[in-house]
């Protein structure tokens, strides 16, 4: 077979031979064969060019999509997939990649873990889970973030949700909601347990008299209109008790208001 026509097409070229056969190929094809037109070529020596095609052009794409940030090597692969790259070049590609550094899971973990410690709010449970996600295997996972203590972490998230909070609960539902919303954010019971402590955390007693009486304008009017008497009481001691306020505190309150 002989090389009819190299031309270049955007980002790679279209080879043609005897002016029939087409196929497209990268410019480090073009270089590694040495290709000119009018060059013979064997079937084998054809196979080689698409094989190596193949890889140019899927290394090219996974750098392209490595150039906007770094990526696991399971997005690169389902990236190549998309991109129609085949199946049996994918993992030379991953390989080639990781030979040079440009993907490394055990590597990601330690930036997002690293962010995470200087600027972020999650906890070690949601980072892992979300990098599960990725595809990034657990054993890497763990093994980076064991090298790390998230508490310093938990006790910013802490300070941050106490200034939106305070004054607006009751001091026990505070303290839940605190430990709740740390939780909830992937850090365990004892971080949260710990960043909670060391809170500067002081029942006010007029803050909570002047709450309590707030939730109870609000549930009088929820409840008032299909209950009276000890139906009613009953009904607004639950629900003030639901919302942290111990029982004491809601009888005095129950005793001015009714």
């Amino acid at each position: 077979m002989k090389i009819t026509k190299i031309e270049k097409k955007k980002r790679l070229y279209l080879l043609e031979l005897d002016e029939s056969d087409k196929l497209y190929i990268t410019e480090d094809t073009i270089v590694r064969f040495m290709l000119t037109k009018g060059m013979s070529v064997s079937k084998e020596e054809l196979n080689q060019i698409r094989q190596f095609a193949q890889f140019s052009y899927g290394k090219n794409l996974a750098l392209y999509f490595l150039s906007f940030k770094q990526r696991t090597e399971k997005e690169v692969k389902d990236y190549l997939y998309k991109h129609e790259i085949e199946a049996s070049i994918i993992p030379q590609v991953i390989e080639n990649l990781k030979a040079d550094r440009w993907i490394n899971d055990k590597q990601f973990v330690i930036s997002i873990a690293e962010q995470n410690l200087s600027s972020g709010d999650k906890g070690a449970f949601v980072i892992k889970q979300k990098l599960i996600q990725k595809g990034i295997s657990s054993a890497t996972i763990d093994g980076v973030l064991g090298d790390y203590d998230f508490i310093e972490v938990a006790e910013r998230v802490a300070q941050k949700l106490l200034r939106k909070y305070e004054g607006k609960l009751a001091f026990k539902a505070l303290k839940d909601k605190l430990s709740q919303s740390l939780t909830n954010k992937g850090f365990s019971y004892q971080e949260a347990k710990i960043a909670v402590e060391g809170l500067d955390l002081e029942k006010d007693d007029e803050t909570e008299e002047e709450l309590i009486y707030q939730e109870l304008d609000k549930q009088y009017r929820k409840y008032s209109r299909k209950y009276e008497g000890y139906d009613l009481k009953q009904r607004l001691t639950q629900a003030l008790a639901r919302k942290g306020y111990d029982f004491d505190a809601i009888r005095s309150a129950l005793r001015d208001y009714l």
